[in-house]
């Protein structure tokens, strides 16, 4: 009888085990196809759908064609990307411009670890190349107080490129404390903490594939 008994029970643990396995793997087969599942669950958080991946990779493709019809006749388009937030959206981005393009990046911090924006932005990295006179597309991630982009807009301006131009993958318009928007922005959101997509809550979910907004549990 325990013999009986203890068969059923490790039967039992191997069966919870293996629909836990193909639990994680049609998650990962849904994401993949740029589907999302209502929310994905952390310690004290849950991650809810926000945007789908076929739903950013559609507006990225959108975008770089009103970007490369902007900047038709340039001879050489600098794409700065603003790190860290932005490293997913300019990768997508920049291989869909029908132009000559140099990538360099700027990085900035004015969230640290923290949901609430510090409004002091700081400039942990700066371009490498010489922008004077050249035409420029400042990529951002999100433009939220507006802040961060605020800051970067004035840096650049004051280098003396050509032609300038700001888009955001999102923009939470309700949440701006400075007069600044971004030329071109691929989705308008509410105003909720969101991950994914290169955008991260304290170094973590960079790396969905898609956009969801963060609530806590606790």
């Amino acid at each position: 009888m325990r013999s009986h008994v203890m068969l059923v029970y490790c039967q039992e643990r191997i069966d919870a085990a293996r629909f836990s396995v193909n639990d994680a793997i049609l998650r990962w087969f849904a994401i993949s196809r740029g589907n999302t599942f209502q929310f994905m669950k952390h310690d004290n958080y849950v991650i809810d759908d926000m945007l789908s991946a076929k739903a950013i990779a559609a507006r990225v493709e959108s975008m770089a064609q009103e970007i490369s019809e902007y900047f038709r006749d340039t001879e050489k388009l600098v794409v700065i990307g603003l790190l860290r937030g932005s490293f997913m959206f300019i990768a997508d981005l920049v291989r869909e411009l029908s132009l000559p393009v140099e990538v360099d990046f700027l990085e900035t911090s004015s969230y640290g670890d923290s949901m609430e924006s510090s409004r002091e932005v700081r400039i942990l990295k700066d371009l490498r190349g010489e922008i004077k006179g050249r035409d420029i597309l400042v990529v951002e991630d999100i433009v939220d107080t507006g802040h961060t982009l605020n800051h970067v807009v004035g840096l650049l301006r004051s280098r003396e490129p050509g032609r300038m131009m700001v888009c955001a993958l999102l923009d939470k318009p309700t949440r701006r404390e400075v007069d600044v928007r971004a030329d071109i922005v691929g989705f308008e959101i509410p105003d909720k903490f969101v991950v994914g997509y290169g955008i991260d809550y304290a170094q973590r979910n960079r790396n969905l594939p898609y956009i969801g907004a963060v609530r806590f549990t606790d």
